[in-house]
C-alpha cells in the first residue's frame, strides 16, 4: 500500500469519515478502517467515554478486585445477543479471541476429540493457531494446531462428507468444532440461510462446538447488529468478535460462549483460569468502558439500519456501474455498507501489464488484478481524496466499506468519483501507475 503514497502523508486529525492531512488536505476515508471504524474517526461518545475514565482516575486492572467494567461489559454483550449466548471473555485481537474458542472447543470434549475444520476460504488470524485455521497461503509456513481439516466454504454435503471422514479408532466422530464466516468480508462471499441451518443441525447431531467467527461484520457493518442475525433462531456455540467493538478506539476483542459450552469446560475451581481470564491485559478498564459506550452507540444509533441505508444508495450504484463499465468490473458483490468490487479478470488487463512490467512480477496469477485494482485505488486517492484497499485473498476485490457514520453525500460522492476514474480507461489508468507507483519496485 505504501507504493500508492499513502505512507508518505502524514495525518493531522481525523473526524467521521474524513482525514485531514498536515498539508491541507481532506480525504473521505471509505476503508472503514478495515473493519476497526463502523464509529468513524473520534466518534464524540467514544473519546468523551475514555476521558472521563482517565479524568476521574478510574482502576485500570487488579485481578483480586471487582471490575464494574468487566460485569457491565460481559451483561451488555449477552443483552444484545440472542439465545444463550452468555459467557464473555475479553483479549485483545480477533486472533486470540479465534484461539480461545478453538480452545474453549477442545476443552469442552475434554481432549478426546482432535479434528478441527475451516473453510477454504477463510480468514481466522496470523498467530500460530489461528494462521493454521486460515486458507490463505503464506510465502512462509510455520507450525499450527494439528488435526486440522479445511472443506469448501459454503458446501454442506462436503462438509458432511469431512466430519464423517474423521473418525477416532473405535469409529466415534473426532471433530471438536468447525469454524465459519457467515460472512467472509475477505472474499466478500456469504452462507446461504440453508448451509448455515444444516451446519448448525449437523453440529447439533455429532456434538460439535459451532464457532461463528464475526471478527469483522459484527456491529451493524452488513445490515444486522450480526451477519448471522438476519436468520432468527439460528445460534452458534461460540461467537467472535472485535474491530469496531471497541469503538475505533480499543485494543479488544470477545469470544461469547452458550451456557451449556461454558459449564462443561471451565466452570470448576481447578480449570477456571486454563482460559485466558489470568492475562495481564484481560478487561483492561479503559478498554472496557470503551467497548460498554461502542457498544450503547450501536443499538442507539442503530447501526444495522445506518448499513441499511448506506446499501440502499451503494448497492445500486455499483451495479450501475458494474454494467457501464464491464471491461473493467466483472462483479460486484456485499452487504450493507460492505462491498466488494471485483476488477479486471480479462484478457488485454493481463496482456498490458504483462508488457508493463517485468516477467518475475508479472508471474504472480494475481497480479495483473492487483495491478489495475492497485490503479484505480492510486487514482481515487491521488485526484478525488478518497481512500480505498482491496483485500489480500482470494480475488483481491476492491473493498468499499465506508464507516456507518457516513452520509448519503459521502456516498454519492464517492460513486462519481468512483465513475470518474473508471471512465479514464484502463490503457491510461495502468500506463500512469506502472510509471510513477509501481516502477520502485525494481
Amino acid at each position: 500500500m505504501t507504493s500508492f503514497g499513502f505512507g508518505r502523508d502524514l495525518v493531522d486529525h481525523a473526524e467521521g469519515a474524513y482525514i485531514h492531512t498536515r498539508d491541507g488536505r481532506r480525504i473521505l476515508d471509505f476503508t472503514g478502517g478495515v473493519g476497526v471504524l463502523n464509529h468513524g474517526h473520534n466518534h464524540p461518545r467514544i473519546v468523551a467515554a475514555r476521558q472521563r475514565f482517565q479524568q476521574e482516575r478510574r482502576m485500570e486492572v487488579h485481578k483480586t478486585i471487582f471490575s464494574p467494567y468487566l460485569a457491565v461489559l460481559g451483561h451488555n454483550l449477552a443483552a444484545v445477543l440472542p439465545g444463550d449466548l452468555n459467557k464473555s471473555f475479553l483479549p485483545n485481537s480477533g486472533a486470540e479471541a479465534v484461539e480461545g474458542a478453538v480452545k474453549l472447543a477442545y476443552k469442552y470434549h475434554g481432549g478426546r476429540r482432535n479434528t478441527v475444520l475451516h473453510s477454504d476460504i477463510s480468514f481466522h488470524g496470523k498467530l500460530l493457531g489461528s494462521g493454521s485455521l486460515t486458507a490463505a497461503r503464506n510465502t512462509f509456513r510455520f507450525p499450527g494446531i494439528p488435526g486440522v481439516v479445511s472443506y469448501p466454504y459454503g458446501d454442506l454435503a462436503a462438509l458432511r462428507a469431512e466430519v464423517d471422514a474423521a473418525r477416532d479408532g473405535a469409529g466415534r466422530c473426532d471433530v471438536y468444532a468447525i469454524l465459519v464466516e457467515p460472512f467472509s468480508a475477505s472474499t466478500m462471499r456469504s452462507c446461504d440461510e440453508e448451509f448455515l441451518r444444516g451446519l448448525r443441525e449437523l453440529c447439533t447431531e455429532r456434538n460439535i462446538v459451532l464457532i461463528f467467527d464475526e471478527i469483522y461484520t459484527g456491529w451493524g457493518k452488513t445490515g444486522s447488529l450480526f451477519y448471522f442475525m438476519r436468520h432468527p433462531g439460528l445460534l452458534p456455540d461460540i461467537l467472535t468478535t472485535s474491530k469496531s467493538f471497541g469503538g475505533g478506539k480499543s485494543s479488544i476483542s470477545a469470544y461469547v460462549a452458550r451456557d451449556p459450552i461454558f459449564h462443561k469446560a471451565y466452570e470448576n475451581l481447578n480449570d477456571a483460569l486454563l482460559q485466558s481470564t489470568s492475562t495481564t491485559y484481560y478487561g483492561f478498564g479503559e478498554e472496557t468502558a470503551t467497548a460498554i459506550e461502542a457498544i450503547n452507540v450501536a443499538i442507539e444509533e442503530d447501526f444495522p439500519a445506518r448499513a441499511r441505508e448506506i446499501e440502499a444508495v451503494l448497492a445500486p450504484g455499483l451495479r450501475r456501474l458494474r454494467a457501464d463499465y464491464p471491461d473493467l468490473i466483472s462483479d460486484v458483490q456485499g452487504a450493507g455498507a460492505l462491498w466488494g468490487v471485483f476488477l479486471h479478470n480479462n484478457v488485454r488487463a493481463l496482456d498490458l501489464v504483462t508488457k508493463l512490467l517485468p516477467g518475475k512480477l508479472a508471474r504472480d496469477p494475481q497480479f495483473a488484478t492487483k495491478v489495475v485494482t492497485g490503479a484505480v485505488i492510486d487514482t481515487l486517492y491521488r485526484d478525488h481524496d478518497i481512500y480505498a484497499y482491496y483485500t489480500l485473498n482470494g480475488r483481491n476485490p476492491l473493498v468499499v466499506g465506508p464507516p456507518l457514520v457516513a452520509t448519503e453525500a459521502d456516498v454519492k460522492h464517492f460513486l462519481d468519483c468512483f465513475d470518474a476514474t473508471l471512465a479514464i480507461g484502463l490503457p491510461r489508468l495502468l500506463s500512469r501507475f506502472v510509471r510513477e507507483r509501481l516502477s520502485t519496485l525494481w
